[in-house]
């Protein structure tokens, strides 16, 4: 595979990895309960620095980045029950998108010649698949997705509707 080869698959890889984190940022959104919030904060971060390392790696080839806009995600629905139902099917299509992401990337990665970017990429995907455990746990209503609070700690309820207020 030549640097050319190498370029193109890298940001390939990087597209898809940039439009799960920019769904992820969109779907936090509309994630209000807590622990389940939570869990995508981590996934964020995490995802940041997954964007960041391939981004790295690209420019290290002589490349340049793209950017991508968030995703419009449904509206807020008004009503627990009915914002549950939202929450649970935005937690599921974010399940299946990322063993859709494994299947098609573990398979190319693992035949990829070079040995740096195979293992940069394999961690990406490990952790992948971390996310797509904690969207099951997430579904089956665990709420010790990152830990378990002190015995009496509460939530308050759930996250703000934004993330920055003005004072």
């Amino acid at each position: 595979m030549n640097a050319t080869e190498q370029l193109s698959f890298l940001r390939e890889f990087y597209r898809d990895k940039l439009g799960m984190l920019q769904r992820h940022i969109a779907v936090a959104q509309h994630v209000a309960h807590y622990d389940f919030n939570n869990t995508y904060q981590y996934i964020i971060a995490r995802e940041s620095m997954h964007v960041r390392w391939v981004g790295d790696a690209i420019v290290d080839l002589g490349g340049s980045l793209e950017d991508q806009p968030l995703p419009d995600i449904a509206a807020a629905v008004k009503g627990k029950g009915k914002a549950a139902a939202l929450e649970a099917s935005l937690i599921t299509e974010d399940r299946d998108d990322a063993q859709k992401f494994v299947d098609k990337w573990r398979p190319r990665i693992e035949a990829h010649p070079n040995a740096r970017h195979r293992t940069l990429l394999m961690v990406i995907i490990g952790e992948t698949l971390e996310q797509k455990r904690f969207f099951e746990q997430a579904l089956a209503g665990r709420t010790d997705l990152l830990g378990r609070r002190a015995d009496g700690a509460g939530t308050g309820g759930g996250v703000l509707g934004t993330r920055w207020i003005e004072q």
